[in-house]
Formats: C-alpha cells, sequence, structure tokens
C-alpha cells in the first residue's frame, strides 16, 4: 500500500492511495481526437502505423485541429502541450514526440453543428488539454484510489481517478455530506409518516 494523503471527517478515514496498476485512459475514455507519437523507448499515445513523416503530414492537413507534445524524460517521463511556448525548461531531456488531433468532420459529429466557431474551437482545445493532463498523469505514475472506513469499521474503496488527491478527497467528503442529508430526510420521512398515520386514526 502506497499511502499518499489521509484525512478523518465526520467519523470516517479517508485514505488516498497509489493505483498500483492503473488503466490507459486512451484505452477507455471515449475520445474523439487522436493521439499520434513516435519515440524510439516509448510507446506512447495511441496506437497507429504511422511513422514521424506521416505523422507531420497528417496534422498539417487543413482539417486537422492539433496541439504538439513534449515528453520529458529524467527519472519518468511526463507529458505536456502548449501551443504558444515551449513548456520544458530543460532541452537535453525533453523534446516534441507528436500531436493530440481531432478532425473538423469528428468536431461537426460530435457538436453537432455546421460550422466551428471562434468559441466552439476554444472548447476542442481545452478539451484536447483535459486529455494530455490525464495521459500525463497515467504515464507519470500519478493516478490514485481511496478507502473509506466509517466508524462501523464498514470500508468502500474505488480507484483510477486521475485528480489531485486533495480533489479527490473533496469529492469523498461531498459523498459522506450527501449520504448523511439522505439519512437525515429518511428519518424525517419515516417520522412525518407515523405522525400521519397516529392523526388518521384519531
Amino acid at each position: 500500500m502506497n499511502t499518499i494523503l489521509t484525512e478523518e471527517y465526520k467519523g470516517n478515514t479517508i485514505t488516498i492511495e497509489l493505483d498500483e496498476d492503473p488503466i490507459n485512459p486512451r484505452e477507455f475514455s471515449d475520445h474523439i481526437s487522436t493521439m499520434l507519437c513516435s519515440h524510439n523507448s516509448y510507446a506512447l499515445g495511441d496506437e497507429t502505423t504511422m511513422d514521424a513523416e506521416e505523422i507531420i503530414e497528417y496534422y498539417k492537413r487543413d482539417d486537422v485541429i492539433s496541439l504538439p507534445l513534449y515528453l520529458y524524460d529524467h527519472s519518468g517521463i511526463c507529458m505536456s502541450t502548449n501551443n504558444t511556448t515551449y513548456p520544458y525548461n530543460c532541452p537535453w531531456d525533453s523534446g516534441m514526440v507528436g500531436f493530440i488531433c481531432v478532425t473538423k468532420e469528428a468536431i461537426r459529429k460530435e457538436y453537432k453543428v455546421k460550422y466551428i466557431t471562434k468559441k466552439l474551437l476554444e472548447t476542442v482545445l481545452n478539451m484536447l488539454q483535459g486529455e494530455v493532463n490525464e495521459y500525463n498523469r497515467y504515464i507519470s505514475g500519478e493516478v490514485y484510489g481511496y478507502t473509506c472506513v466509517d466508524a462501523t469499521g464498514e470500508e468502500d474503496s474505488c480507484w483510477g481517478y486521475y485528480n489531485d488527491p486533495e480533489d479527490i478527497i473533496e469529492f469523498i467528503k461531498q459523498g459522506i455530506d450527501a449520504y448523511e442529508k439522505r439519512q437525515l430526510v429518511s428519518i424525517a420521512s419515516v417520522k412525518a409518516a407515523k405522525l400521519n398515520y397516529a392523526l388518521g386514526g384519531v
């Protein structure tokens, strides 16, 4: 067990741990993009038969929207994208490895539009950025799971979170609060039903 963070909340012990066997998000998520990479040492992104030159030709197409993919390789690997500036300070251990791309046809189909407006383009670029961030967590080993043990010793757990540990903690707290609220509503409903039955019997 590789514990990252532990917190007590309303009688519950919440523990965030590293997911030791995370699933590649490119394999289970429903993406309209394609992550095309070429690297001598790592199999990155989506499976493709394209070589480096073919990837470059693809990203240059007028009907394709893309962002560059950069890899930093030093005591582990991480990936980033930035359309305006180079994201890493060290040019020796980093470099461009490909692009994340989506066709305009796929965008129009996904969003059910005829034209790609400036606002929609911004939405798409943010989506691509989010997918790169998610994939970066996977290859960097920053995927987590949690266990939550209540006062009775009952345990709940789930794995495969591509989020910051602090955000997962807050998500679980919200779940605890929601459950507590449902319990209070349920108790109030039972009391109201008993009162209604008693009044009806007078």
